[in-house]
């Protein structure tokens, strides 16, 4: 394998890429301007048509890293699946799916779907039959249609594992070779993977050709993410929890527990000091985790209380603190937490709860990072606002969705013209199959509930409620 080991600091334009105009156009629109670390690192490789392995955590900008590659390959005149992202999560494969339609829309016939878990199949199978260039799915879905033989991959090029670390850890080893056999050999096959637990050299050596690499030292802008850890014992740790959101005051909190135990225990805890908290786990159904994160995502949800499993795939933008509620046995599993926050232009915290059972942790993270833990005294934290922490927004939902053909702006279009509101006090809209969410201000939330139950949208009486 070739290793390279590029500055991040050394900029790259992406007109020095040998792109099609349209693209180069497309790239300008969106703002594209100054490749990212990881696009100056892989594009050059990828786009000479070669097999990539590449450490890249979320928001670093991969996606284009690897979208580029594969839509410069594609013939749009030819309606058969040409490319594949597989993606751990059903969020992650959602987030791909726009980001790569964004950057096709220079070219208006590129047909991308999405094909994961969670969803019926008869829809998914009628947009295959009327032909797709590029799928983008969960493994055990894939797997689904290449057993009904309603997926044919005999023209596909180009196959792409995004956070194969965490396809990894969630046991889809089995799924990924069952896909792989179903690929054509001769095809450009991409890995990218936040963490390089020995399980990514074995599907190295297993999928690819020849591999180049591309690992970045440089894990997190420094300055971005303010690091603190805090020494608690453990029967005040939950209690500290609280402590910390009521000093600190972020807006959005990722809580990271290391057991589905811990998550419930500090919930009561966060609800009992009448903080407004959510919680993902594995064993919810996907409609539940989907309204949990769209709420979070909303900012109608001060805190969401995670373990590492149920996180997988999570990309929230303003995210203002993670706090670490339990100190993780694996320093890289601790750069993929605390780099979620810190995000793009924004300043993040990540805030360590450390009991005298954790000192080696912490010792095994600061070598991996390069770092020397900043530790302060919990005593010292004021409490200077007692007002409750209260979240910006309330999510509303409304039944209907896409079923019903009911779009963002018909929702919008609702809420500012007959309702009277405006549009600043209306925040993100998301469309499912069956609901629509809508996130407004807290000061209007109950009235938006009353005159958007006694007006229509798109011509129709709808129910709502606040969630």
């Amino acid at each position: 394998m070739n290793e390279t080991n590029p500055n991040p600091r050394n900029s790259h334009a992406f007109s020095e890429l040998p792109l099609s105009p349209g693209m180069q156009a497309t790239l300008q629109q969106l703002g594209y301007h100054t490749m990212t670390p990881i696009q100056a690192a892989s594009l050059p490789i990828t786009l000479a048509g070669h097999d990539l392995i590449a450490q890249a955590k979320t928001g670093s900008g991969k996606t284009a890293a690897f979208a580029l590659p594969l839509l410069t390959r594609l013939n749009p005149r030819r309606f058969a699946v040409q490319a594949m992202v597989l993606c751990p999560t059903r969020e992650l494969a959602d987030q791909v799916t726009q980001e790569i339609r964004r950057l096709a829309r220079s070219s208006d016939n590129i047909k991308i779907i999405t094909l994961c878990g969670g969803s019926t199949m008869r829809p998914q199978i009628a947009s295959l039959e009327h032909g797709a260039h590029i799928v983008v799915g969960t493994p055990g879905r894939i797997m689904d249609h290449l057993e009904r033989g309603t997926l044919n991959l005999e023209a596909l090029n180009a196959l792409v594992f995004d956070e194969a670390d965490r396809m990894l850890d969630m046991g889809f080893v089995d799924d990924i070779a069952f896909i792989a056999k179903h690929c054509p050999p001769d095809r450009q096959t991409l890995l990218f993977s936040a963490t390089f637990p020995d399980g990514i050299a074995k599907l190295a050596r297993k999928f690819q050709h020849n591999p180049k690499e591309v690992k970045l030292t440089e894990q997190h802008e420094s300055g971005k993410i303010r690091q603190r850890y805090y020494e608690v014992n453990n029967e005040n740790r939950l209690a500290a929890v609280a402590t910390l959101l009521r000093h600190y005051r972020p807006v959005s909190t990722l809580a990271f527990c290391n057991t589905k135990q811990q998550c419930r225990a500090l919930l009561e805890v966060l609800h009992a000091e009448g903080i407004q908290a959510l919680t993902l786990n594995g064993d919810m159904e996907q409609r539940e985790r989907d309204q949990v994160l769209i709420q979070f995502a909303n900012r109608s949800c001060s805190v969401l209380v995670a373990t590492d499993v149920a996180a997988r795939g999570l990309d929230i933008a303003q995210l203002e603190a993670v706090i670490n509620v339990d100190v993780t046995p694996d320093p890289e599993v601790h750069i993929h937490r605390i780099g979620r926050t810190g995000r793009a232009d924004e300043d993040g915290w990540a805030l360590n709860l450390c009991g005298p059972s954790d000192r080696h942790r912490v010792v095994s993270i600061a070598k991996a990072t390069g770092t020397v833990p900043e530790w302060h005294e919990l005593g010292e934290l004021k409490i200077m606002d007692e007002s409750p922490l209260v979240p910006p927004m309330v999510t509303l939902q409304i039944l209907g969705g896409r079923k019903e053909k009911i779009r963002p702006g018909d929702v919008l279009g609702a809420l500012t013209g007959d309702a009277g509101f405006t549009r600043e006090q209306i925040g993100k809209i998301t469309v499912t199959d069956f609901s629509t969410y809508v996130a407004v201000t807290q000061d209007i939330a109950r009235e938006a509930v009353r005159r958007l139950s006694a007006g229509k949208v798109k011509g129709k009486t709808v129910k709502v409620r606040a969630l």
